[in-house]
């Protein structure tokens, strides 16, 4: 069962990681992972746009190789870009010299493709072993979120993404979406949603 928001006590178990900004400031951060992807990236863009809120976007170099106008495009309109390795690999199941590897292959990509230095790294699926953790944190902030829609988790439906997505989000959050083909669907029906949610609300939207 996917959990929709990380509880305090692991947060303080894994304090190499960034779970959240200050809770005493009315801003939370938004953040979306695995794109570039046409259509998905651009109507994320879109809804952005029309109220004038930023994002993060934490990039696979493959996609960004891909589909380099978009990705430009998500520069262009001053969105963040974080690096989300080059193939979406999970760091589980590969080795660290490997998962390195591809860190580096889409940091290199970035720079190429889009003039892009990134600091920001987020795991794939959120999983990466110790030692790729201290390797990785000699370069890069380590950003995983506090809360969680569940966007990409099968059989969800968009009210029930909805609801805890506005339940968990507080002061300094950092929420997780997936700009992806598998999430076009729901991603469609729950954002403007939370996007006028969180705006009425009074909260700001800032870059991590």
């Amino acid at each position: 069962m996917l959990i929709h928001h990380v509880p305090s006590a692991v947060q303080l178990l894994f304090p190499q990681f960034v779970w959240h900004k200050s809770r005493l400031e009315k801003t939370i951060y938004l953040t979306f992972d695995d794109g570039p992807v046409p259509f998905v990236t651009d109507y994320v863009l879109d809804q952005l746009g029309e109220r004038q809120m930023k994002a993060t976007f934490f990039m696979v170099g493959d996609n960004v190789m891909k589909y380099t106008d978009l990705a430009l495009k998500v520069k262009q309109q001053g969105h963040q870009i974080g690096n989300h390795t080059h193939n979406h690999l999970n760091g589980y199941h590969c080795s660290t010299e490997r998962y390195l590897q591809n860190l580096e292959t889409c940091q290199h990509t970035l720079q190429r493709s889009l003039g892009v230095d990134t600091e920001l790294f987020r795991a794939p699926y959120g999983r990466i072993r110790r030692q790729q953790q201290v390797d990785i944190s000699k370069t890069h902030r380590l950003i995983m979120w506090d809360v969680i829609p569940g966007d990409f988790e099968p059989g969800i439906t968009a009210n029930k993404c909805l609801t805890k997505a506005r339940k968990h989000t507080r002061n300094g959050s950092i929420v997780l979406f997936h700009d992806q083909q598998k999430t076009e669907k729901i991603l469609s029906e729950i954002l403007p949603d939370f996007l006028d949610y969180i705006q009425e609300q009074g909260y700001q939207t800032a870059l991590l």
